[in-house]
């Protein structure tokens, strides 16, 4: 350890704390898990899973081992140095991500989660605080719970925080598969476009009656298996209808809101799997938004004038004031320009009208348009046609969010849901996971 020098604590957990460290031999940053219990031989750690795990796991969105060190009975692990992790990104953010950010991490977590169960692994542990970025990267970590998809189960039933925890797990299901991990990331997905946990439970009965006023109550028709492992614990499922996740996840898109309800379902076997879902319309884009075809270009407009299309044609690059050019109904010429306005020895300036050829009529060029819906032609709109998608802002009057109850007459969605401050944010200063027990033992 003499090669590294300690900047600053990162974290501590229930197994051992992370610290920022520079290597002196290379010049690199880098972040070392010291473990808190100690390890008196090299097979004892070497059987770690997390050490397991990604030993054999090598994947640009999972976060990479560069050392593993045991020196006087203590074991340090040597990452690759991440800025932030996505729960302190969430935190400190006054409005929701947009949905290209989403998108793009949603994106490659998923990758990881592909790579990950392909070569026979599950993580078990999803949530924002282990998943780190760095610009415009993010990357799975902390396989401390990992385990072999072909591992032999009973496995254990604490795993997972408990608000990204899957409902198999929580009905202590021995048989749990790798998508557990798919539930975690419909879940991830829907606390970043809102900056609220979507199932905020203070306890695994609340945790459910979380998920079902979200997706409603299951039934021997949609998840028999479930209703098998309620009937075991003796727990009988609230009967609550599905709420719509447009209405609770506002700014998400259709697409986005068709794949979080996708893996966010009660029975594992109806959930995509993570190379599934990756195929999902959610992410093709250039599928939805068409581009400019080779034919079209943009002019720029000589004064301050919105930005127009306009055709790629031949004469398309005369000068706008040549003698012939037809402008709507009138004929600009070198003897009649002289008159009005533009007066003698000036061009008229470009202005945004569709393109006519000269000596024939008025041709639409139809715009290029990213919104969804038809498309309509629009000819010197006084306003650019732009795509977006913008909602009034709604002040939360639910600033703590660890409310034990719900007020009487009050719904879900008005407890629960209410749209964050736009000026302010609830988990701003202070870490409200702190008053409930989430932490791994």
């Amino acid at each position: 350890m003499e090669r590294y020098k300690v900047m600053r604590q990162l974290g501590d957990g229930t197994y051992g704390s992370v610290w920022k460290a520079f290597n002196n031999g290379t010049n690199e940053v880098v972040a070392i898990k010291k473990m808190k219990r100690k390890f008196y031989s090299w097979d004892e750690c070497m059987n770690l899973r997390e050490v397991k795990s990604l030993r054999k796991l090598n994947h640009p969105n999972i976060v990479k081992l560069k050392e593993v060190i045991r020196e006087n009975d203590e074991l340090f692990f040597v990452f690759e140095y991440m800025e932030y992790n996505l729960y302190q990104l969430i935190k400190d953010k006054d409005k929701p991500f947009s949905e290209s950010e989403v998108r793009s991490w949603a994106f490659q977590i998923l990758q990881a989660l592909e790579y990950m169960h392909k070569n026979g692994y599950f993580h078990r542990d999803l949530k924002p605080e282990n998943l780190l970025v760095t610009k415009d990267v993010i990357k799975v970590a902390d396989f401390g719970l990992a385990r072999e998809v072909q591992s032999s189960p009973p496995y254990t039933d604490y795993v997972s925080t408990r608000w990204y925890r899957a409902p198999e797990v929580l009905l202590q299901s021995p048989t749990y598969s790798a998508a557990i991990d798919v539930w975690a990331v419909g879940a991830i997905m829907a606390e970043l476009f809102t900056l609220r946990p979507l199932f905020p439970g203070a306890s695994e009965v609340d945790e459910i009656y979380k998920i079902c006023s979200v997706i409603g109550s299951p039934s021997y028709q949609t998840w028999s298996e479930g209703m098998k492992l309620a009937s075991s614990l003796s727990f009988q499922f609230p009967q609550l209808s599905p709420t719509n996740l447009s209405h609770l996840i506002p700014t998400a898109s259709p697409e986005a809101i068709n794949l979080i309800s996708a893996m966010c379902v009660w029975d594992p076997s109806k959930r995509p799997t993570a190379a599934q879902a990756l195929q999902h319309p959610f992410f093709q884009i250039h599928k939805r938004n068409p581009v400019p075809t080779p034919t079209y270009e943009f002019v720029q407009p000589k004064t301050f004038i919105p930005t127009a299309l306009k055709p790629n044609f031949a004469t398309n690059k005369e000068s706008e004031g040549q003698a012939g050019f037809k402008r709507g109904i009138r004929n600009w010429t070198k003897e009649n320009r002289t008159a009005g306005q533009y007066g003698s020895g000036k061009v008229r300036p470009a202005v945004n009208r569709s393109y006519v050829s000269p000596g024939s009529e008025l041709k639409l060029v139809p715009p290029i348009s990213y919104a969804r819906g038809p498309v309509v032609p629009v000819v010197n709109s006084p306003m650019p046609f732009l795509p977006t998608r913008c909602y009034p802002a709604v002040l939360s009057s639910n600033a703590s969010y660890g409310r034990p109850y719900m007020a009487g007459g009050e719904t879900y969605q008005q407890a629960f849901h209410a749209l964050p401050a736009i000026t302010a944010n609830h988990r701003r200063g202070y870490n409200i996971r702190n008053s409930y027990n989430m932490t791994v033992a």
